[in-house]
């Protein structure tokens, strides 16, 4: 099994009470939820689900350096 380390932003929303989570690593790509714990999951299933697809389609996986 291989493991793949991500850096993830979470910010408090300007517009609503809740967060966003987005990773630098995967431009585009983002999450939220109500709360920063919330957010930080969300964000963890939805690259793991990406990760997921890329693997299923021979892509590479974008890492930093």
């Amino acid at each position: 099994m291989k493991f793949y380390t991500f850096e993830i932003v979470v910010e408090k929303e300007q517009e609503d009470e809740g967060y966003s989570a987005d990773s630098p690593t995967l431009p585009g790509f983002f999450s939220n939820g109500k709360t920063i714990e919330e957010a930080k999951r969300n964000i963890r299933e939805a690259i793991q689900q990406h990760i997921g697809s890329l693997l299923a389609h021979n892509q590479q996986v974008p890492q930093n350096e």
